[in-house]
């Protein structure tokens, strides 16, 4: 009996595993979606809608010049690395896009997210944030639009200065030498899921910097 029934169980999980796979990739596809501002509860097809704005992934390596023309969609982000890193170009209304993925650790588990850029490679066009195990009502709030939406029109750089990246989560009153443009306020009550999600945005843009810069030229 307990082999059949681990027969069954082991073959149910196959037959369901290609629906299972079309799933988390059309989640990823709705994440990277959202960043470009188009919102989840749109009346729209997420695998056309995808097909129809996002027209390259390419995979960068060690060097901006180190890159493969596609096949970005496929690395996961426990693999994103300085020699892996993909990049998603969107042709949108509002002109071309770069989206760049990201990921990092929030209070109590992982994060991630996606922003997009301005064609300038600078300005922050949208974002999208979410978590495994953040604190309802307090850390788990980085997926709320009121929050993600503040990004939009940021700036990745102070001024003229491209050395690092300048764009920052801060907490309300400690704002310091940042500029109106370069920094956004942390959530209320969750200053460590607000504190990773800034460490999340300047190491995973940093990582990109040569990349941005070739888009320039």
């Amino acid at each position: 009996m307990v082999i059949i029934v681990a027969f069954l169980l082991a073959f149910v999980a196959s037959a369901l595993k290609p629906t299972q796979d079309d799933n988390v990739a059309n989640d990823k596809r709705s994440q990277i979606l959202a960043a470009l501002r188009i919102e989840k509860g749109s009346d729209y097809n997420v695998q056309e809608k995808y097909a129809e704005l996002v027209k390259a992934d390419p995979v960068y390596g060690e060097k901006a010049s180190d890159k493969q023309d596609k096949g970005g969609f496929e690395v996961q982000n426990k693999d994103l690395s300085k020699s892996k890193r993909p990049l998603y170009v969107a042709e949108t209304p509002d002109g071309t896009k770069y989206v760049i993925p990201m990921t990092g650790a929030g209070l109590w588990g992982g994060i991630w997210g996606y922003v997009a850029l301005d064609d300038d490679c600078e300005t922050v066009y949208g974002t999208y944030f979410s978590h495994e195990s953040e604190t309802a009502g307090l850390g788990a709030r980085i997926t709320e639009s009121e929050f993600q939406n503040t990004f939009q029109g940021k700036k990745l750089y102070a001024g003229d200065d491209k050395s690092k990246v300048a764009l920052s989560v801060v907490k309300k009153g400690k704002e310091g030498d940042l500029s109106a443009d370069n920094y956004v306020n942390g959530i209320t009550g969750a200053t460590l899921t607000s504190d990773g999600v800034n460490n999340m945005i300047q190491q995973s843009l940093s990582a990109y910097s040569d990349i941005l810069e070739s888009l320039k030229k």
